[in-house]
């Protein structure tokens, strides 16, 4: 099981995720922020949980691209 959370509200919208892991992460045409595809929203915090393994890597590359800390990998 892979999670992925973003916390969407202090994305200053630098593209990096949507670069590294296209298939999770869009940028927003209304605000410029980051959208986590498929997520739930509790507080602020996006998040999505997929039995897909293979989906932790892209993710994880854009975690540690992303300029603010705001997006967490996690695989249980």
């Amino acid at each position: 099981m892979v999670i992925v959370t973003l916390q969407r509200d202090k994305c200053i919208g630098c593209n990096y995720c949507e670069e590294f892991a296209p298939e999770f992460f869009r940028m927003s045409k209304k605000d410029g922020k980051s959208v986590l595809l498929r997520s739930i929203d509790k507080k602020g915090f996006y998040t999505i949980k997929t039995s897909q393994h293979e989906s932790f890597e892209p993710c994880d590359r854009a975690s540690k691209a992303c300029p603010v800390n705001i997006i967490s990998v996690k695989e249980i």
